[in-house]
């Protein structure tokens, strides 16, 4: 939205609260995840849209001439290598790393620090091989897009788990360019409303 210029409004659920969970939030979205994108149409009824990647190419739809996030329509090629890394980061690597999951991996007995680490370790691996081959400034040629958007908060949690980016060069690279626009800088979870104290930024 920031990339955009599009104003927002934020209600924050509480996950380590189990807010996810309550009822309200599940008759948003019934799969007890976040995050939930509603939008009113002319000020009609609002569709709680309950998946990332839909919410994207929604506003995409919406938007697409502020700031462009996916390649041109005739170039069909193009936005499926976009599409391709998106979904790497959103069917390979997150849901997999997903609390629920962590939940349920320390309940059978594993370490979910230690399956988390492994599997944003795999997920961006793969996201490099991929990216290697149609880099340029970002993730996809000198444009920022879908895929720029879906890497960053991959590359955050990968920090956060101790995943050694260093031998991720491709990653680095791209990640690097994306924290130098001012839109991805205020996105950050340290710098948010409702970031715990004790790990927000100063």
């Amino acid at each position: 939205m920031a990339l955009k210029s599009i104003p927002v409004d934020y209600a924050y659920v509480h996950l380590l609260k189990g807010e996810q969970s309550s009822p309200e939030h599940v008759a948003l979205n019934p799969s007890g995840t976040v995050p939930v994108f509603t939008h009113l149409v002319d000020n009609g009824p609002s569709f709680p849209i309950g998946q990332s990647i839909a919410a994207l190419e929604y506003i995409e739809e919406i938007f697409p001439d502020k700031t462009p996030l996916l390649p041109p329509r005739h170039s069909p090629l193009e936005r499926a290598k976009v599409r391709s890394l998106v979904n790497i980061i959103a069917c390979d690597t997150q849901p997999i790393t997903n609390r629920h999951v962590m939940l349920a991996v320390g309940a059978l007995g594993g370490s979910p620090d230690e399956w988390s680490k492994k599997y944003m370790t795999r997920g961006l691996e793969a996201y490099e091989q991929v990216s290697s081959k149609t880099t340029g400034r970002y993730s996809v040629g000198d444009n920022v897009t879908l895929a720029d958007v879906c890497l960053i908060p991959a590359v955050w949690g990968a920090e956060r788990y101790g995943v050694e980016l260093g031998k991720l060069p491709t990653v680095m690279k791209v990640y690097g360019a994306m924290m130098e626009l001012e839109a991805v800088k205020k996105a950050h979870w340290k710098v948010q409303r409702d970031t715990p104290s004790d790990l927000a930024w100063l």
